[in-house]
């Protein structure tokens, strides 16, 4: 396997539901272990020990909840871009992602000529969507 970057996502007790919508917007396999297959405490045992999607267009997103004591900041610190050429398939991405969430800057030609746009989602976390279009 190659060395790969790829967004690690943390919740407050809803990555399952998290990472099922993350799957019904980008498709792919998803695969979720929980604290109790790996002897965790009996009161996380539900939880999310660690979860992680991979699209058949080759993106990977990883996530967990958060163990007791750890505090949770939604969407302060990260934000997950999807960027390339396939317009359709971009918007559709993004209209998905934004429904009940948040539009913070419409998904609009801009100055640089590309399409883009940003949205925090209903779980908090921040998107950006660049369609590329060639100069």
């Amino acid at each position: 396997m190659t060395t790969r970057l790829n967004p690690y996502l943390n919740f407050p007790n809803n990555a399952r539901a998290a990472m099922e919508f993350y799957r019904d917007v980008l498709g792919g396999d998803l695969k979720i272990n929980t604290f109790g297959e790996y002897g965790g405490d009996e009161a996380i045992k539900d939880n999310v020990m660690h979860a992680q999607l991979e699209t058949p267009r080759g993106f990977t997103l990883m996530a967990s909840d958060l163990p007791p004591g750890m505090e949770h900041q939604p969407g302060t610190n990260i934000a997950i871009s999807l960027s390339g050429e396939d317009g359709d398939e971009l918007r559709g991405y993004w209209e998905k992602l934004s429904a009940g969430g948040t539009v913070t800057m419409p998904l609009e030609k801009q100055m640089w000529g590309d399409e883009f746009g940003m949205c925090v989602d209903k779980f908090g976390i921040a998107w950006m969507v660049d369609i590329v279009h060639p100069q």
